[in-house]
């Protein structure tokens, strides 16, 4: 039966044919399933070709000398798993890793000048899980009082800009690159922020968050370890691991220059826009 089907096909062939009608097809399949199947009662056999006509598609087959396999078993790729969304720590887990780290910034003294001469350890504020992370430079003298970055002249600012994005303080997370008040408000030195390079890398890592904000070139220049100035740093996205980075000028920048705050709200649009947050109406 076996060799009679192959003659079968073989002349099909010969002959020019590329389909095989419905009822040749469901023919073959018949002499095929018997060839591939123990005897059976007759309940069982009806049972078969009746599995076989249901099955049998209703409209020509192509005739092809390949034969039908079974599809694969997809297997994942490292890239594909890799794509995959990781399992992230909670809320409280995070926040619980900020304060052993903040814990752990109150007793360095790696900078002799800088922690001799603190009131406070300024380690950072905000939601421990939050997607927008302003990054600023270092603490002033209110916030060397206080402990809390940004609490000066220049943090209320830069509450006007969170407010303008309409978002809340309570919903990002703010930090500085060195956690102690250089004197004098001077920048910080290069082995100053060395230094605190695992604190505020640690704090980023922990937190995970999609965007960060970098507010003046110190910001921007230590994150991105660039020497690029802030004027042609802002106005795109950066990246930094598997965060999008906007630079932009200081809170501090924009209170002795007011006219660079239409420049400040563009990167705020543009960080909008890529957040999903609506933008604000224009009033009148």
């Amino acid at each position: 039966m076996k060799r009679a089907l192959v003659q079968k096909l073989e002349d099909l062939a010969r002959a020019g044919l590329v389909e095989i009608p419905h009822g040749q097809i469901l023919e073959c399949r018949v002499a095929r399933a018997e060839l591939s199947v123990e005897p059976t009662t007759e309940s069982d056999g009806a049972q078969t070709t009746a599995s076989i006509e249901q099955n049998t598609p209703s409209g020509p087959v192509l005739l092809t000398d390949s034969p039908v396999d079974t599809p694969p078993i997809h297997s994942e790729s490292p890239q594909e798993t890799m794509s995959k969304k990781r399992n992230t720590p909670s809320v409280a887990k995070r926040q619980e890793a900020l304060n052993v780290l903040a814990e752990e910034v109150t007793h360095c003294f790696q900078c002799a000048e800088l922690s001799g001469q603190r009131n406070k350890t300024v380690f950072g504020v905000g939601n421990p899980a939050a997607r927008l992370c302003f990054f600023g430079e270092g603490p002033g003298a209110d916030e060397d009082r206080q402990g809390e970055p940004f609490v000066g002249r220049a943090g209320q600012l830069l509450d006007k800009i969170i407010a303008a994005c309409t978002l809340t303080r309570e919903e990002v997370y703010i930090l500085n690159v060195v956690k102690c008040r250089p004197p004098g408000n001077r920048n910080p030195a290069t082995d100053e922020i060395a230094n605190c390079r695992p604190y505020f890398e640690r704090q980023l890592e922990i937190i995970q968050p999609e965007f960060i904000v970098c507010l003046g070139s110190v910001a921007a220049s230590t994150l991105l370890e660039t020497t690029v100035p802030i004027g042609r740093l802002r106005g795109k996205f950066h990246d930094w691991r598997n965060s999008r980075v906007v630079a932009t000028y200081h809170p501090a920048y924009l209170l002795r220059n007011p006219a660079a705050k239409a420049d400040v709200w563009t990167d705020m649009q543009m960080l909008m826009k890529a957040m999903g947050i609506p933008l604000p109406k224009k009033s009148g």
